[in-house]
């Protein structure tokens, strides 16, 4: 049975989570946000609206800062363990537009077994060290997919299907921090999940708060790429196959 609900990892974005949460909720979906340690001012937030949406919003909470991939794996394992058989991600900072929610509710009721991924449509807002870094992300996990199926696997804007990741998550430790989104893409592929590419804005906002570090993020997802290479040349005869019997 098709039944999804919203996750939204959240550390200090007391400046754009109220607004996703209800953009969110007015497209008529259950939340569940996960407070990722967050100072007082947004964790006083997040109570406050949890209890305004009292059975539509469930909030989950680490006592201290795990990492965005630890953040929404909390979530995924929480509404994976509620029932729900899919769930979408959406950054709490508002970089998204959760009035694309339907279409990527829809590409996920048509493609159950299928992973979907925001392709992101930038405006001038968007800073050029983040699109090179996103340009550089492309190149490695194409190698590392042996295809270019994945338009972009940084978005955070996307729909899992619960049970491959759940099942991926028991099996290995996925990285915890801002590697995560990238790695359970390629990990899933690597699974044999289909992978749909759904485009969506995208906007920085001039006073959102990225958590994103440039030195010590951009060496986690070096080393994981690194990873993630010799993990491609061993299964690299079955990505053949699988690209040549797509093509």
């Amino acid at each position: 049975m098709f039944k999804i609900c919203v996750v939204i990892p959240v550390y200090n974005h007391e400046r754009g989570v109220a607004g996703v949460i209800d953009g969110v909720l007015a497209e008529g979906l259950p939340c569940i946000a996960v407070d990722d340690g967050s100072a007082s001012t947004c964790a006083d937030l997040l109570d406050r609206l949890a209890a305004a949406h009292s059975g539509q919003l469930t909030l989950l909470r680490h006592n201290v800062n795990r990492g965005k991939g630890s953040a929404v794996l909390t979530g995924l394992r929480h509404a994976y363990q509620a029932g729900y058989s899919h769930a979408v991600q959406i950054d709490a900072d508002g970089q998204h537009r959760s009035a694309d929610i339907p279409l990527f509710v829809k590409a996920a009721a048509a493609h159950p077994d299928a992973l979907i991924l925001g392709r992101p449509e930038y405006d001038g807002s968007a800073p050029s060290l983040r699109l090179y870094a996103r340009r550089l992300t492309y190149f490695w996990v194409a190698i590392n997919t042996v295809s270019r199926q994945i338009d972009d696997s940084m978005c955070g804007f996307r729909v899992y299907p619960l049970e491959p990741v759940i099942a991926l998550d028991r099996r290995r430790r996925l990285g915890a921090r801002m590697d995560f989104d990238i790695e359970v893409a390629v990990r899933l592929y690597w699974n044999g999940v289909q992978v749909i590419n759904v485009p969506t804005a995208v906007v920085y906002p001039h006073d959102g708060v990225s958590h994103f570090h440039a030195l010590s993020d951009n060496v986690r997802i070096s080393l994981m790429h690194a990873s993630l290479f010799f993990g491609m040349l061993m299964r690299l005869p079955a990505l053949l196959a699988r690209r040549r019997s797509a093509s």
